[in-house]
């Protein structure tokens, strides 16, 4: 069996984050006095010590121009939002980099709460980047977010159960409505993100994607954006979420399913197929490693690319991840980019989805052969992310996702009246006329 890439990197960042602390406090070492190098603070998405060995590694490739103090943001993107809207709201001049999640980055540009990346210096960061996670840092033709990590979705399969079925998951045409037969048929289930949180609305913006529509029209209107559910995509969506909801292929606690329970589903008996992000197989083969699952359901583990809505249209896959902003506030915003430059470099990012099971939002990442070796889907995710689906580049993302999420939960009360009545909701929302 291969090495576990993501069980070893697990334990060495334990063991990183164990010591943090000591980290942090190493790297502020010398810095009391004023006429010393200034101390960056970068507040970090958790993870597994990934950030704060980047961190280390730039703060002593410096020789001495910056140290770097780390702060974790909280676990889910709702906390982290509300904690640095209120500090970057208030002026904090010790914010000097943040990473955020890429659904708020038109929000805190658009409020100003980010300095802007220069023509050159967006140049000099995103060389070799893919186009997607790109442009989730943009806003208004400017970069504002740094790409640090990226995502897509994929579909996970028991191949045991398709094989049983008779269908190929891998098949380029392979849609939901399949998918919803087959496991009806081998009276198995489907597992998807459903709670009322982001994740939900990941799932319902990429169904609406790939059925060829939007969320919203006219995106760049701001307030006076134009809610567009009620169309033939979004109604496609609504029948979808709708009579998964309500099929006995949902699982039980399908509305309030996160990403782990989806895939606890997935590993149980019970499972057939599921939507989630790339880090379920490391995630699994580490727990085979460690003997809390059985080592036939990993081999059983089958992947491709996200299920298309129509048989004649490409998916679009769900496009996540992370970006890196600089405090509009900063005292050290050169020293700022410096950083930025150095945590962002590529061999970092390829080393990050070698140790957290993040993808890299590096095209050369995936061509790395350490990369290849731990990732058989290496060329699946990358082609995922390149065809990826973003959620809506809005400041009002959070109105837009929350009015979603209040009228299309739980699942099985989705109807084809669904649309329309978020489109008003929504609308209302936009406009002042009703609270979320």
């Amino acid at each position: 069996m291969k090495r576990n890439q993501f069980a070893r990197g697990r334990r060495r960042r334990a063991v990183a984050l164990a010591s943090a602390p000591l980290v942090a406090a190493s790297l502020l070492s010398g810095c009391g006095a004023q006429s010393g190098p200034p101390t960056l603070t970068w507040y970090i998405l958790p993870d597994n010590g990934g950030s704060v060995a980047r961190a280390e590694q730039c703060a002593e490739a410096s020789n001495g121009a910056y140290q770097v103090r780390i702060e974790s943001l909280p676990s889910t993107a709702t906390a982290q939002r509300e904690q640095m809207v209120r500090r970057l709201a208030a002026g904090d001049s010790s914010i000097d980099l943040v990473s955020m999640d890429v659904v708020f980055t038109a929000e805190f540009a658009n409020a100003g709460f980010l300095r802007p990346y220069t023509a050159e210096e967006t140049s000099r960061l995103t060389a070799g980047m893919l186009p997607a996670p790109i442009e989730t840092g943009m806003w208004e033709d400017t970069l504002y977010g740094a790409p640090y990590k990226s995502n897509a979705q994929l579909l996970w399969y028991r191949k045991s159960a398709a094989a049983a079925a008779g269908v190929d998951p891998a098949s380029p045409t392979f849609t939901w409505d399949e998918m919803l037969k087959a496991a009806v048929g081998q009276q198995k289930k489907i597992a998807v993100q459903a709670q009322r949180y982001e994740g939900y609305t990941v799932l319902i913006n990429a169904l609406v994607l790939s059925g060829g529509g939007a969320l919203l029209e006219d995106v760049e209107a701001g307030r006076d954006a134009k809610p567009s559910l009620n169309t033939p995509p979004g109604l496609k969506a609504a029948e979808i979420v709708g009579t998964l909801g309500r099929s006995p292929a949902a699982p039980t606690d399908m509305s309030n399913a996160s990403e782990e329970q989806a895939r606890a589903n997935f590993q149980s008996d019970q499972g057939m197929f599921m939507v989630n992000w790339p880090y379920v197989l490391a995630a699994a083969r580490s727990a085979a490693e460690e003997g809390t699952l059985p080592q036939e359901v990993v081999d059983d583990i089958g992947w491709a690319r996200y299920p298309r809505v129509s048989p004649d249209m490409p998916s679009a896959p769900p496009l996540g991840g992370a970006n890196l902003g600089i405090g509009a506030y900063t005292e050290y915003p050169e020293e700022a980019v410096a950083l930025v430059e150095c945590i962002n470099a590529e061999p970092k990012a390829t080393q990050y989805m070698l140790d957290e099971s993040e993808p890299s939002p590096y095209a050369a990442s995936y061509d790395n052969p350490e990369i290849r070796e731990t990732y058989e889907n290496a060329d699946l995710i990358r082609e995922s992310i390149g065809d990826g689906g973003p959620r809506p580049p809005t400041p009002f993302y959070t109105d837009i996702s929350g009015a979603i999420q209040q009228t299309w939960h739980p699942p099985a009360s989705v109807t084809s009246e669904t649309p329309e009545r978020t489109d008003q909701f929504m609308a209302d929302v936009l406009a002042g006329r009703r609270l979320l």
